[in-house]
């Protein structure tokens, strides 16, 4: 394969690197909450690569068709091939979107009292103010 079609991969690395830099680089509390949501986008869409097909459908068959081993009895009895997507992937990264807005607004609604405490979101001052 060519390095054009792995597109979708290469934005994934990159993705996944600027979410990471960005988490451990940045001393603003937001801007490591911004990192750690980039970065949790980079790993959906990678799971979510990995789980489409290229010609797949969904895994739902035709009304009155009836389901021989990979293959489907159509009308007359011919007996069509048909590719499935797996649906496991996109059903999980469901699930991770949610924990993943679930965990940014703990995240900011832990900025926020940090903020109220310490009267900065800055990593540094926040270090000296606790000594």
């Amino acid at each position: 394969m060519s390095a054009l079609g792995l597109f979708n991969y290469w934005a994934v690395i990159v993705l996944m690197m600027v979410g990471f830099y960005t988490l451990i680089a940045r001393g603003n509390l937001i801007k490591k909450l911004i990192g750690l949501n980039i970065f949790q986008t980079s790993v959906i869409m990678m799971y979510v690569s990995f789980g489409k097909i290229r010609g797949g459908t969904a895994p739902i068959l035709p009304e009155g068709a009836e389901h021989v081993e990979g293959a489907v009895e159509g009308a007359g009895g011919a007996v069509e091939a048909i590719v499935y997507s797996n649906p496991i992937p996109h059903v999980l990264m469901l699930t991770a979107i949610v924990v993943g807005v679930a965990t940014l607004a703990l995240g900011l609604a832990l900025v926020v009292r940090i903020k109220e405490e310490y009267g900065t979101i800055e990593e540094d001052e926040i270090r000296d103010g606790a000594l």
